[in-house]
């Protein structure tokens, strides 16, 4: 059959194509800026009739309806990174997380842990020979969607048709519905001074030739900012946005000197505003793949001089990094950090970095603490950390013992924090060496 038929049979309303969806069913969705959000639409107007249906995905940016308390019954999240629409129902328990490190989350639906029963795509406009492109979402989404028992895919002439190992026959699909509904777009932070400084103390990090990695939010844009002097930069990243393509633009990201995908942006998903959805739309220079690849620490080290940037939350005087929980509060996902701070390590000339503000709260809460929080998850361990980045400098803790760790630490600690920090780990330190009740008095 020519797929142009197939194409025409399977093309359905957003309500008839979510029609295949049952109670019981796991629903596996592209996340990010490609969430399918007519898609979203039908299956939310269709609660009524529908009881423990699982919602699997990643970054929420859509309006995650189904993570609202009135469809507690009809529909259960189970989210791999928490977002805003989804982080309520992650605390009050209406939702679930499943920690997973990002390359390692494919496996997840193509090795029986969450087999799913339906993939929600967001998917190209098939070309003349019938191949449509996941565009901004390949991650774990293209694995997902082919271990699925049904497809059903959003086909928007707005998604851009990215290369690499981004597509999919329109013959593999159980139900289409053609859309034209605008692209999520993530609006360009507010970098203030602090992550100015922040992205400043990272540039001094940065050599000519460097293959970077670069996330999510105001200080990766900030250190984008600072690189405009540097020459031959490479990009090998889990994402990337507007700011990347700056620098391209200008001849700063050449990619000339990556050991390998020599000459291309290499990412697994985009966010970004539509100025960098028309710059990869049918770009050679930008190649997509599965996290499963992109995020894999031995393809990441296999480039030399990788530097990874990552954030996190709260950093201890050992180095232990708190990225995803407040406490016991799940605030994100475990992401990609570990996978491109283990690739950069194994990296030859690699440097991975961890940035934060040296102050949560107005100022009023310092990040270098003591101890974390109660109740918190250690994301990155201090075995794995290698430099720690504030407003305040630059604290190179691989190869340092515990002691040098404290003194590093402490001197990117806000000043005023510095001695308050200093008295809590003495207290710490004399409570652990203090004599127990059963041991005292002989």
């Amino acid at each position: 059959m020519d797929w142009r038929e197939h194409y025409k049979r399977c093309l359905r309303s957003s309500e008839e194509a979510v029609s295949v969806i049952k109670s019981g069913d796991r629903i596996v969705s592209a996340h990010a800026c490609s969430e399918p959000i007519d898609l979203y639409d039908a299956l939310v107007a269709r609660a009524p009739e529908l009881r423990d249906v699982e919602v699997v995905h990643l970054v929420p940016m859509g309006k995650g309806e189904y993570a609202r308390p009135e469809y507690a019954g009809s529909f259960r999240h189970n989210s791999v990174f928490v977002g805003a629409p989804t982080r309520e129902a992650v605390c009050d328990g209406r939702a679930d997380f499943t920690p997973c490190h990002f390359h390692e989350t494919p496996a997840l639906f193509t090795e029986g842990y969450l087999p799913p029963d339906v993939a929600l795509v967001h998917l190209s406009p098939p070309d003349r020979h019938g191949w449509c492109s996941f565009g901004l979402s390949v991650d774990y989404t293209k694995p997902a969607a082919l271990a699925a028992r049904k497809i059903v895919a959003q086909v928007n002439p707005n998604m851009p048709r990215t290369h690499g190992d981004t597509f999919i026959h329109v013959t593999r699909l159980d139900a289409i519905v053609e859309s034209s509904t605008p692209l999520l777009e993530l609006p360009a932070p507010r970098i203030g001074a602090v992550a100015e400084a922040i992205g400043r103390n990272i540039s001094e990090l940065v050599r000519d030739g460097d293959c970077l990695q670069v996330g999510i939010g105001a200080i990766p844009e900030a250190v984008l900012r600072f690189l405009h002097d540097k020459k031959d930069l490479g990009i090998h990243s889990e994402m990337f946005s507007d700011g990347v393509v700056d620098l391209y633009e200008e001849g700063v990201v050449t990619n000339s000197r990556k050991t390998i995908h020599r000459d291309r942006l290499v990412a697994t998903f985009l966010m970004g505003s539509r100025r960098l959805y028309d710059f990869v739309d049918d770009n050679p220079v930008v190649s997509m793949f599965p996290v499963s690849y992109t995020n894999n620490p031995y393809v990441i080290a296999q480039n030399d001089n990788v530097v990874s940037i990552n954030s996190a939350l709260q950093v201890d005087l050992m180095g232990q990094v708190v990225a995803d929980t407040m406490g016991p509060r799940q605030y994100t996902g475990v992401g990609g950090q570990v996978d491109f701070v283990r690739g950069a390590a194994a990296s030859k000339g690699g440097r991975a970095i961890i940035a934060l503000p040296s102050t949560a709260k107005c100022g009023t809460v310092s990040r270098i603490v003591a101890k974390i929080s109660d109740g918190a998850a250690v994301t990155t361990m201090r075995a794995d950390v290698d430099y720690v980045v504030t407003e305040h400098g630059v604290a190179h803790l691989k190869g340092k013992t515990l002691r040098e760790r404290r003194r590093e630490l402490l001197a990117i600690a806000q000043p005023e924090f510095r001695g308050l920090i200093e008295e809590d780990y003495g207290a710490l330190c004399s409570a652990e060496t203090a004599p127990s009740p059963a041991s005292a008095g002989g």
